[in-house]
This record gives C-alpha cells, structure tokens and sequence, in this order.
C-alpha cells in the first residue's frame, strides 16, 4: 500500500467535520508533504478523534514541535 493511500484511509474517521479536515489537507498538501511530515501525520492519525479535534479546532496543543507545526499547517489549510 503505497503512503498516500494509506494516509487518506487513516483519515477516515468517525467524525464527519474531522474527516472533511484530513480529507481536505490532504487534497491541497499531500504533494508538498516531506517524508518526515508524512511520517508525523502518520503518527498524528493514531490519536483517538477527540485529540485530534482538540488540536486542530486549537483547545490543546501537541507536546513534540513537529506535531505542532503539522497541525498549524492542516489548521492553516482549512482556512
């Protein structure tokens, strides 16, 4: 399976708005994504809905700096 596909099925959740956000970042971005970055939104995707909503509608932020610039970037797409 290559990375963009297994990225855009990791987006699918069970979170309508959540899954229109990935979905969306996705359809702009994925092109312009480094490897790291796609390894960290990888690891961004593993969080339960409810964290990933608290960091990209800004109620709490990631602890690591790459995560926080990766979620400032999918925050800046939805836009």
């Amino acid at each position: 399976m290559s990375t963009e596909s297994r990225l855009r099925w990791r987006c699918r959740r069970g979170i309508l708005e959540l899954e229109l956000l990935l979905g969306g970042f996705l359809d702009r971005r994925l092109g312009a994504l480094t490897e790291a970055e796609c390894a960290v939104l990888e690891h961004l995707l593993k969080y339960p809905d409810q964290q990933l909503m608290a960091y990209l509608y800004g109620q709490s932020a990631p602890t690591d700096e790459e995560t926080r610039q990766l979620v400032a970037k999918i925050r800046a797409t939805a836009s």
